[in-house]
């Protein structure tokens, strides 16, 4: 994401979102937990959310409205109310223009459904109509009649045509169609949209196109694309809405919302320390086996997925078996996963040197295990695990430095490097105090030339489980 679009989010003070295969999988139902996060996060910073959707707000699923969006844009822009249930804007359909409609439908020999704003009705039920419609608006009672008693702000359309079917000239005047289904479409007013609906939004609220930031996957999301100060299309969109995209992001099981947000600066990830309670993980667990002991280690693959791979791998090949700590440092740490004990050696499992897995919830406090590296991205097979135990800081100039308070806490009670953050990649940390004991102890020994210890420290062999 460039930097244009991050000077752009600066001025955005609401964000519109699509339901279906943008927030929540619509097949399945899926919304990913972080999508709760955005809209907390969002609220937090003072910035407006709202539902722009093809549904009406009927339709809205549960999770949706826990969310608590301060607006919905409901049946494609013809119905929008606010939180408390006021309406900002309705637009229903002509009576005699819903007369017509039905008569052409029946003209061509297809069904239809009329939709009110808090509730619909189908022409009739057919296996059709039930495949179509059902995963949206399950138990629709039939009943052609329904626009006798409610105002009808869409239609719908249920039949094998396709883009085939069009609306008749003297129809499609004053309504056009928008397909969602592969068996249906939403007949809207011809002059509106969610972009209308959206519009009635921003300018209820004193706002400018500018302000407003729109997510998206479908065609009926296209009006609200050319409005939008900002648009951003999840990776699984159609063809036309990923043209018009500033941004495009990852999928809903991706966490694609979260995820641009996050680069344009608009949320923050929740952070969580595995290093705090090492004991509650359940990453794949390393024993390091030496003439001196074993050390047990967690490892933390969710955050640095590329090296936990790679040590893991190396393990098991027996690639570390025989190999020695060749630099060791008291206060500061032990080194090894050279197979030539020199320093300059080692591969990783992907032929070459790869890149640094910095995460902002892993840091080299004291037991921390960390890949060694001669520079930015040059990780092989070498690792270290940090073994000083004492610092000249206290916990509240760590704070002021950057370092969470947790960590800093952790730092100046324990010790740690933490000149090495975002210099080393963190992957794994020591489990209990025997291995703790086991690392004191090969930080004394007697050391010479280059910080080699006089008598080997070797590496049996790495046993992984869990993994």
């Amino acid at each position: 994401m460039d930097a244009k679009l991050r000077y752009k989010a600066k001025k955005i003070k609401i964000v519109f979102f699509d339901i279906d295969d943008t927030l929540r999988v619509k097949d399945t139902g899926y919304m990913p937990a972080s999508v709760r996060e955005v809209f907390r996060s969002l609220k937090e910073k003072g910035i407006l959310t709202g539902i722009a959707s093809g549904r009406g707000i009927f339709g809205v699923v549960p999770e949706i409205r826990e969310l608590e969006p301060d607006f919905f844009v409901t049946l494609n822009g013809a119905y929008v109310e606010d939180k408390k249930g006021n309406v900002v804007y309705q637009q229903p359909i002509a009576k005699e223009l819903v007369e017509k409609y039905i008569a052409w439908t029946k003209e061509v020999g297809i069904d239809y459904g009329l939709v009110g704003s808090h509730s619909a009705a189908l022409s009739k039920r057919s296996s059709l109509i039930n495949n179509a419609i059902d995963i949206v608006y399950d138990h629709l009672p039939v009943n052609p009649d329904f626009y006798q008693s409610e105002n009808v702000y869409q239609m719908w359309t249920f039949e094998d045509q396709g883009d085939n079917l069009q609306l008749p000239d003297d129809l499609s005047k004053d309504l056009r169609m928008v397909r969602w289904h592969p068996h249906s479409s939403d007949v809207v007013s011809a002059k509106g949209s969610k972009a209308s609906g959206v519009q009635k939004v921003i300018e209820k609220l004193g706002m400018k196109p500018e302000n407003l930031l729109v997510f998206g996957d479908e065609l009926n999301d296209l009006e609200l694309f050319d409005y939008a100060g900002m648009r951003i299309a999840m990776k699984k969109s159609h063809p036309q809405i990923l043209e018009k995209a500033d941004y495009i992001t990852k999928s809903v099981e991706e966490d694609g919302i979260f995820d641009a947000l996050e680069k344009l600066g608009m949320v923050e990830k929740e952070l969580h320390f595995p290093q705090i309670e090492v004991e509650k993980n359940k990453g794949p667990i390393a024993t390091i086996k030496t003439n001196h002991g074993d050390m047990k280690l967690v490892l933390f693959p969710e955050q640095a997925p590329k090296t936990v791979a790679n040590f893991i791998a190396l393990a098991k090949d027996g690639y570390y078996d025989g190999v020695i700590f060749h630099r060791i440092i008291p206060d500061f740490m032990i080194q090894g996963g050279d197979p030539t004990g020199t320093g300059m050696g080692g591969e990783s499992i992907y032929g070459e040197s790869f890149e640094d897995e910095f995460s902002p919830e892993l840091y080299n406090i004291r037991g921390a295990l960390s890949m060694a590296n001669a520079g930015p991205n040059t990780n092989g097979s070498q690792f270290f695990i940090v073994q000083n135990s004492k610092l000249p800081y206290s916990a509240k100039e760590l704070s002021r430095g950057g370092w969470p308070k947790e960590i800093a806490e952790i730092y100046a009670r324990t010790g740690g490097t933490p000149h090495l953050d975002r210099r080393h990649t963190v992957f794994g940390q020591l489990l209990d105090e025997q291995s703790y004991q086991v690392l004191d102890e090969i930080a004394q020994v007697e050391t010479g030339a280059m910080d080699k210890p006089v008598e080997d420290v070797v590496i049996e062999t790495i046993e992984v489980e869990n993994e």
